[in-house]
């Protein structure tokens, strides 16, 4: 009995060291996908080098697609950026989609792909970092996955040449292969943000992310996102995510 325990102990250890930083990394995705759509009121807490905080708040719906994912933002505090749209296409034989509505001015501004590495209102978040996470948007390293702290870590290299970054290093759960940890590396090659991933959480089976916390190493600021209240699989359209919706 002891022998059989030991040996299937070995067999699963063995076989997910054997695993690639693609195959990690398409797991990673599975294990996240199938919310069909999302709900939810986010918190966008923005902390600078001194510590000080401006809390931001926000709604946010998301359309699942078929390796295109469709989101709408909407900021409803403070004041002045009240009434800001942020509306993404994601596409992988392609830069995504964006574009960001400013009430002030009442225009909509398209995010051109080239600028997609600079902040996203004032944010450690690039509008790159918006985009919903895709396998296809990376080259994988070669080779079995390796491991750290008990954790398993891949490396990927993003195809767009417009990225802000060289490389990200993803440190993920063997168990659950959620991620709990991103470095980014900039144009220089050297270490530019980490992003920690923390409160998962399931709603109908399905993970959900509670919190990130995004810390510039090179500038000591930092922005941490909470969702609140989210619900899944609410029978959301493409049709909701127009970009009439921007203006409303």
């Amino acid at each position: 009995m002891i022998r059989k325990v030991l040996t299937t102990l070995l067999f699963l250890s063995t076989s997910l060291f054997a695993l690639t930083n693609l195959e990690v990394a398409q797991k990673s995705e599975a294990v996240m996908s199938g919310f069909e759509d999302s709900i939810a009121t986010m918190e966008m807490t923005l902390i600078n080098a001194a510590g000080q905080k401006k809390v931001r708040t926000m709604k946010m719906k998301v359309l699942e697609g078929k390796d295109e994912d469709k989101s709408l933002m909407e900021f409803l505090t403070p004041a002045d950026v009240k009434g800001t749209k942020f509306l993404s296409y994601e596409h992988v034989d392609k830069d995504d989609d964006q574009w960001l509505y400013l009430p002030a001015l009442k225009r909509v501004k398209r995010i051109a792909s080239k600028n997609k590495s600079g902040s996203f209102m004032g944010s450690e978040f690039s509008y790159e970092d918006l985009s919903a996470f895709n396998v296809k948007k990376y080259i994988y390293e070669e080779g079995e996955v390796k491991k750290q702290n008990g954790l398993l870590v891949t490396t990927a290299k993003p195809v767009s040449k417009y990225s802000g970054y060289t490389k990200l290093v993803s440190y993920i759960d063997p168990k659950t292969f959620l991620i709990q940890k991103v470095e980014f590396y900039d144009r220089k090659k050297e270490l530019l943000k980490v992003e920690t991933f923390s409160d998962y959480k399931k709603i109908d089976g399905i993970y959900r992310i509670g919190k990130i916390t995004m810390k510039n190493v090179q500038n000591d600021k930092s922005t941490i996102l909470v969702w609140r209240d989210e619900k899944i699989k609410n029978s959301l359209k493409a049709k909701d995510f127009h970009k009439r919706y921007l203006k409303k």
